[in-house]
């Protein structure tokens, strides 16, 4: 009866695997930046997002609270928002990597993680670029956009490079 089941085991250990690997090494990289601020790449996303809306004529500046671990944006003369690690969709970027190992195909599954995670990127900046302008321009909104349009968008976008990994890549000649 287990020999049935071998497959999916071996896939579902492997996603496991990969999973606590890649959390425990993304927690060495937060430990290390402990206590000097928010962390070097969640920084770099919070200037892009603040480039983007100054290029969409939303003014905007960017103020470091280290001892909070967060920087503020601060848009059309106004503290809108902040930027904090769990913004940076690091922990989604994660999850989908984890799940698209699970499925090892070779090197189009290092492809595919690539175009993925490039994807999840920009997804993500544009998640907080519009979240900033929904408290801008329609502060009624803001809770729901933060707390449900938003995440719909970034985790919506992971089960969409799912299923066009498996559909396309994993499974695509096994349904042959």
């Amino acid at each position: 009866m287990l020999k049935d089941f071998r497959p999916v085991l071996g896939i579902l250990l492997r996603f496991i695997i990969i999973y606590v690997l890649l959390l425990l090494a993304y927690q060495l990289y937060l430990n290390s930046f402990a206590g000097s601020g928010l962390d070097p790449f969640s920084r770099v996303m919070a200037g892009q997002v603040m480039h983007i809306q100054n290029a969409l004529d939303y003014p905007t500046q960017l103020y470091d609270d280290i001892k909070g671990e967060q920087v503020w944006f601060y848009v059309q003369k106004e503290y809108t928002s902040r930027m904090v690690e769990g913004c940076n969709a690091i922990s989604v970027m994660i999850l989908f990597v984890a799940f698209v190992f699970a499925f090892y195909k070779g090197v189009k599954t290092l492809a595919f993680i690539f175009a993925g995670l490039v994807a999840l990127y920009i997804m993500n900046l544009l998640r907080i670029v519009g979240l900033n302008i929904v408290v801008i321009d329609h502060k009624e909104y803001s809770k729901a956009a933060h707390d449900f349009i938003f995440p719909a968008v970034i985790y919506g976008t992971v089960v969409v490079l799912w299923l066009v990994w498996i559909k396309f890549f994993a499974l695509k000649n096994e349904n042959s």
